[in-house]
């Protein structure tokens, strides 16, 4: 899916990554080779080496390759590849929208926004989603109902922390076990990404936008999902977690009137486009609010 700025413009994207997987689900070979590269244990082996030392020498081919600006992070030495992955951006760059009423990005990320109904199928790159197959829990997936799902796809050179989209009470972790597998949408024309992939998600308990579901999604070589806490009270922008090596899905479930998606986003979701968002930027407002303006 092509991806759009705030501005809508669209943005290049290197396709390095779609080729290779490309190849690798394209081909019956290449499938073949899935089965040994999706499982846990040769996921927590490739962590385990991304965060051996040695793994420094990929750090700076990496950072020339897409172009990171280094300078928006905090400056340290890096003892290992993972731990250059889940580096510290400087907080003046992904400034905080306070403001109450508004919804923010928990992430760096690509969005797409789909309404949740009682038939709801999630189509990402042709592959179909329902929320009972996403949360394994038919209950909990008819509580949105009417309500609306946010998916915040992160790719390789995003910063991969996240914060909470909105003040509240944190519920405990629910976590999905499951075979580590690709999110990249490449995937989508040969297997569907979600069913066998891991997840984490909670509740969030908002005076504004209700009880929203954050939903954490690894991916292919993603060792761990780091989320810090639960069972306590947030603050909106407090980092929530992080993701290790590997592109990532975060899902954000809101219930039926609680917010309205900013007008752009909604535009280049209905055109067939991803929408570039910044950790702690507003994507949307209250539904009040919105009646009232």
């Amino acid at each position: 899916m092509d991806c759009k700025d705030r501005k809508g413009n669209i943005i290049y994207t290197d396709d390095g990554q779609d080729k290779l997987l490309e190849k690798l689900y394209s081909s019956a070979c290449g499938r073949f080779l899935l089965r040994f590269l999706i499982p846990p244990q040769i996921s927590k082996f490739g962590g385990f080496f991304l965060s051996r030392k040695i793994s420094r020498i990929a750090i700076e081919p990496f950072i020339r390759k897409n172009q990171i600006d280094m300078t928006q992070y905090e400056s340290r030495k890096f003892c290992s590849y993972n731990d250059f992955f889940t580096r510290k951006i400087k907080p003046e760059c992904r400034p905080i929208d306070l403001t109450e009423t508004h919804l923010i990005a928990p992430c760096d990320s690509r969005l797409t926004v789909y309404p949740i109904t009682s038939d709801s199928r999630f189509t990402i790159k042709n592959t179909e989603y329902t929320m009972k197959s996403l949360l394994r829990d038919e209950d909990a997936a008819k509580a949105y109902e009417g309500g609306q799902l946010l998916l915040f796809r992160l790719t390789v050179k995003d910063y991969h922390r996240y914060c909470y989209p909105d003040s509240g009470i944190l519920s405990k972790i629910h976590k999905i076990p499951g075979v580590f597998h690709t999110v990249n949408p490449i995937a989508n024309d040969y297997f569907p990404i979600y069913k066998e992939n891991t997840r984490s998600y909670c509740y969030l308990e908002s005076a504004v936008f209700g009880t929203m579901l954050m939903m954490e999604v690894g991916a292919l070589m993603v060792g761990k999902i780091c989320n810090y806490e639960e069972n306590c009270t947030v603050v909106r922008g407090t980092e929530k977690g992080r993701f290790e090596f590997g592109g990532s899905t975060i899902i954000l479930c809101l219930p039926a009137g609680s917010a309205i998606i900013d007008p752009d986003i909604l535009a280049n979701t209905s055109a067939g486009f991803e929408t570039r968002v910044k950790y702690g930027e507003k994507i949307g407002i209250h539904q009040t609010e919105n009646a009232l303006t």
